[in-house]
């Protein structure tokens, strides 16, 4: 748990970076939501303020009383046991208030923040758990808000761009494999020691068979292969959902593919541009990934095989890595020694549904509906993505999403059964 001291920088921080996030967008940028999934820049600013306005002040400054009370159902997302909430994938009607309103209201709880960590002591552990949890729900939020504001200039015609990103055209060498030998049982899950959602535990044993796991992620130029061999067209590839949904949507390609002449156009934050073929290929569904390791002969990881080649074989110090507001498109692989990749490019499908460890308990109260509710109906992916923020990733880290979501900076990484190998 965070000292007092450290909470207060940490909101601090992490409040800044959210603003500096959506500095380059407009107010009418803002406001936009191009699809029932996706919520405005101005939601997300305001959401995250609300979080903290409900959990924290209210129950903990004394005197404390709401900016504004319509507030509390305009930004609440999902927690029903705090009150009524506005439908998700309407958000994007509310032109009031608007983005600059919507900076106020954050000023505004900002000082109200400040006030409460400025008194407070290392002995308040209640308050500062939920400071810390408040702090990490934003950086889910900083990296929704990218994923969010790219699709909503995808859409624009001009070819948008949120900021210039450098474009990296490093040669990726190819793929290989490292062995993993589990030996049978092994520990899952986080071990108590240090922030983690409640959904990284309790940490409990499973059987893993020996296996091999690719040391980087698929590439743009493999998935070009791809297409080109049938693969959006052989139903032989697919699961029945995921070859339902690619003649329903006609899908043809990744999210933000465009064919041009013999090659790909792609979108990105720093606007469209041809792909790069060692670049990780982004922005692909589960029903994707699995369909592309089926075609290459292999398959998904399960989510405790990545876990447990993530900490037998990556690099600790990886996870850690500094997000970069100049760097937000997923970067080659550079050829180490080390599996690559597992953090800070793209978030990476796994073929385990996203279901309840053993002995997991949701917490009382409204904080309780933070994961336990959603354990139902979605895939778990692992690692994190170029758009997560510092502190954010970790081996235990449990995302999560529909199999058919693809709007998510979501990648591939293989796996097989060393006996198939």
């Amino acid at each position: 748990m965070l000292t007092a001291a450290a909470a207060r920088d940490r909101f601090a921080a992490t409040r800044g970076l959210t603003e500096l996030l959506a500095a380059p967008l407009s107010p009418e940028d803002q406001t936009v939501q191009s699809m029932p999934d996706v919520s405005p820049t101005k939601w997300h600013r305001a959401h995250v303020t609300w979080f903290f306005e409900t959990f924290v002040l209210d129950r903990f400054a004394d005197g404390y009383e709401a900016y504004d009370e319509a507030y509390r159902m305009l930004f609440n997302s999902y927690y029903e046991g705090v009150g009524p909430k506005f439908s998700r994938a309407r958000r994007g009607l509310l032109s009031r208030p608007g983005a600059n309103e919507v900076g106020k209201y954050r000023e505004f709880v900002d000082a109200a923040m400040d006030d409460l960590l400025a008194g407070a002591t290392d002995d308040d552990t209640d308050l500062l758990t939920l400071v810390e949890l408040g702090v990490h729900h934003e950086q889910q939020h900083q990296e929704l808000l990218l994923m969010d504001i790219k699709h909503v200039l995808s859409i624009d015609p001009q070819g948008a761009v949120y900021r210039p990103d450098a474009v990296d055209r490093s040669v990726t060498s190819p793929l290989t494999w490292t062995d993993c030998d589990p030996g049978g049982q092994v520990e899952v899950g986080h071990d108590g020691d240090g922030f983690h959602f409640d959904n990284e535990s309790p940490r409990h044993t499973v059987f893993l068979e020996p296996f091999r796991i690719a040391d980087r992620l698929v590439t743009a130029g493999e998935w070009a292969a791809f297409i080109a061999d049938g693969g959006y067209e052989r139903h032989e590839l697919w699961l029945s959902d995921g070859w339902h949904i690619v003649g329903e949507q006609g899908w043809t390609a990744p999210l933000y593919w465009e064919a041009y002449g013999d090659s790909w156009i792609v979108h990105t934050l720093g606007g469209p541009r041809e792909i790069i073929d060692g670049e990780p290929v982004c922005h692909v569904s589960h029903f994707e990934a699995d369909a592309y390791a089926r075609w290459a002969g292999a398959r998904l990881p399960t989510e405790f095989e990545w876990e447990y080649a993530a900490t037998r074989h990556g690099r600790a110090a990886d996870a850690g890595r500094p997000f970069d507001v100049e760097r937000l498109q997923p970067r080659a692989a550079a050829g180490t020694d080390s599996l690559e990749q597992l953090y800070g490019e793209c978030w990476q499908w796994t073929s385990s549904a996203y279901l309840p460890y053993p002995r997991f308990r949701t917490a009382p109260g409204a904080v309780g509906e933070y994961n336990g509710k959603f354990m139902s109906g979605q895939m778990v992916l692992r690692g994190s993505g170029a758009y997560t923020p510092t502190g954010h990733a970790r081996p235990t880290y449990r995302n999560f999403f529909p199999a058919r979501n693809r709007w998510m900076v979501s990648g591939v990484r293989l796996a097989a059964d060393i006996a198939d190998a």
